[in-house]
């Protein structure tokens, strides 16, 4: 019988479910757990966390919860363990973990890989500019984290070494599934189609439920969120992949829900460039395999760039966010006009102290479709209770401290109906953002450490660099002609979609639930269009634009809203950074198909 590797997805943040691990442990029958912690705002957490309190920096999370209490059941079965917790740390996470092994009387060969964190190489990074925006290096001494992102192999090598769990620093996420099945199957590091495809099953199960109905546009057909199954991949030699959960388990694993999470944070789907290769996922095919099983297979690579993506996060000033209900008739109304209010009335009292103005505000109205921009319904702004956020950023934590004190005094001399400030005092934080360069690969070696050995994983200069000219394009088919009856109808009957952050960006995936409705949903779904309807959402945007791609194979285009989320991440101060609900606005949108479809 051919060899197959069977990998569960038990984490895919830092705040993920604890039930992940057991219930993987229970029915997965797995070779591996992967866990992924490292968003970029998780790193600039950790950095400011190290800074404090060096023996720091990595995710207790999974110390002290998922290892804790995992760990008899993960030496019986011999699951092996991959996962970032190690974060800033991975030195500190290891230690950590042999404590708690050696508390219960256990111990395991566990493997680092570090050599990612170039704080002590910013010197380096300086004369670099960022690479979507062309900007200088932030002042090396705001930097809270510089961290390289290594691809599989270092994991691989790892593993062959003998470890039975691998920490690393930062990896991109889907290394973290990648590394084992290099190691498994031998892989080199020119087989760039099974890099692909073993790429996309790292990129399936790392967000964990969201492969298997978390998120899912017809979230109502998901059983049982209280106990949703987490993802397991199924992995063959040949790259071809099955996605299922381990069995008596909520959630759904269906060909829609996977084709969602597949072009979840897409930009380029042939161009979607990782350390190890650039990715191909144009002529994918996800079918169903069985109940609650899903076949994936299709996917190509070229050649990786010969570069490795540094994120770099770095403090640049400070943030106040409060929030406040307000009760009763036209409340949307009055919110907007009290938030403004205070607003005014701190920017005169910075002026009169001769200080800087608020640098950047923003007002949310919670409940009457903030989000919504110009497609904000009508009856939203008739609702009696609502919400309002604000938003304010300077240079100074003291000038914010007007704001703060500012904030709560409508309650006794604004709106009728104002209750108090809403779930505990605002907050003043330090604004954190990323700043992106790239470095040669071959400038950042990875070491291994695994108990008295250490070695090095070196990334040469791949023969040939990906070449983006090379991609040839899917021929685009010619717009249907509207010589029938036309009826206009929601997207969201017409398709499923999913949508998520790409920096200062926002892809939306649309899977037309039929192959018949794809011609239609294209015909409408022109880029103009698409950046008409989120017209809000590039509010001062220099070089707004919307780029479409086809995915054939899938039946689906991908939208790449291109600076769109007003800085992105934890530097907007947007509800929603990142782009969870986009997917969702653009589903309201009408579009014109056959009367005779259905």
């Amino acid at each position: 019988m051919a060899k197959v590797v069977r990998i569960g997805g038990a984490g895919g943040f830092l705040g993920d479910s604890s039930v992940a691990a057991p219930q993987l442990l229970k029915g997965g029958k797995l070779d591996y757990m992967i866990l992924d912690y490292l968003a970029e705002a998780t790193m600039s957490a950790l950095g400011q966390l190290k800074a404090a309190r060096p023996d720091q920096g990595y995710a207790r999370d999974f110390t002290d919860w998922v290892w804790k209490d995992n760990l008899h059941e993960l030496k019986a079965q011999g699951v092996k363990i991959v996962t970032n917790a190690g974060g800033l740390n991975p030195q500190a996470c290891r230690a950590r973990m042999e404590e708690l092994a050696a508390e219960a009387g256990l111990s395991f060969k566990i493997a680092v890989v570090e050599g990612d964190d170039l704080m002590g190489r910013l010197s380096e990074l300086t004369p670099l500019r960022e690479i979507y925006t062309d900007a200088p290096f932030p002042n090396p001494q705001k930097v809270f984290s510089a961290n390289a992102y290594f691809g599989g192999r270092p994991i691989a090598e790892a593993l062959a070494a003998g470890a039975d769990m691998v920490i690393t620093g930062r990896v991109v996420d889907s290394a973290l599934t990648l590394g084992p099945l290099m190691h498994e199957f031998g892989w080199t590091d020119e087989d760039y189609d099974r890099l692909s495809a073993g790429s996309l099953a790292g990129h399936v199960i790392e967000c964990g439920a969201q492969a298997t109905g978390g998120l899912f546009t017809d979230w109502e057909d998901v059983p049982d969120w209280a106990h949703i199954g987490y993802p397991v991949v199924e992995c063959h030699a040949d790259g071809a992949f099955v996605v299922t959960k381990p069995p008596g388990t909520g959630g759904l694993v269906s060909p829609a829900a996977v084709a969602e999470q597949i072009l979840y944070e897409v930009g380029d789907p042939q161009g979607y460039a990782l350390p190890d290769v650039v990715c191909d996922f144009t002529e994918l095919k996800v079918e169903a395999a069985g109940a609650e099983r899903v076949r994936v297979s299709g996917a190509k690579g070229y050649p990786p760039s010969g570069q490795y993506k540094v994120c770099v996060t770095f403090e640049d000033g400070f943030r106040f966010i409060g929030a406040m209900p307000i009760v009763g008739r036209d409340a949307a109304k009055k919110a907007q006009r009290q938030a403004a209010a205070v607003l005014e009335r701190v920017g005169e009292m910075l002026r009169d102290r001769n200080l800087p103005p608020l640098r950047d505000t923003r007002i949310e109205v919670l409940g009457a479709e903030a989000t919504y921009g110009a497609n904000a319904s009508a009856l939203a702004q008739q609702t009696r209770e609502v919400v309002y956020r604000v938003g304010a950023e300077h240079e100074s934590a003291d000038a914010l401290g007007l704001m703060m004190r500012e904030f709560q005094s409508p309650t006794t001399s604004m709106s009728v109906g104002c209750t108090g400030w809403f779930g505990g005092a605002p907050t003043i934080t330090p604004v954190a953002r990323v700043f992106s360069v790239f470095v040669p690969r071959q400038t950042v070696p990875a070491t291994v450490s695994l108990g008295d050995r250490s070695f090095e994983v070196k990334a040469e200069p791949p023969k040939v660099a990906f070449d983006a000219t090379a991609v040839v394009r899917p021929t685009v088919p010619a717009d249907p002609t509207a010589e029938e009856p036309l009826t206009r109808r929601p997207l969201v009957e017409l398709a499923w979609a999913r949508s998520g952050d790409k920096g200062d960006a926002f892809n939306v995936g649309v899977i037309a639930r039929k192959p018949e409705y794809l011609p239609w949903i294209r015909r409408a779904l022109t880029p103009e269009t698409v950046q008409a309807w989120f017209a809000h959402e590039f509010e001062g945007a220099k070089a707004p634009k919307v780029l479409r791609y086809e995915l054939p194979g899938m039946g689906a285009l991908n939208f790449h809203c291109i600076q769109a989320l007003g800085g992105g991440q934890f530097s907007s101060l947007r509800l929603d950074p990142l782009a969870k609900g986009k997917a969702q606005q653009l589903l309201d949108i009408e579009i014109e198909v056959p009367a005779r479809l259905h």
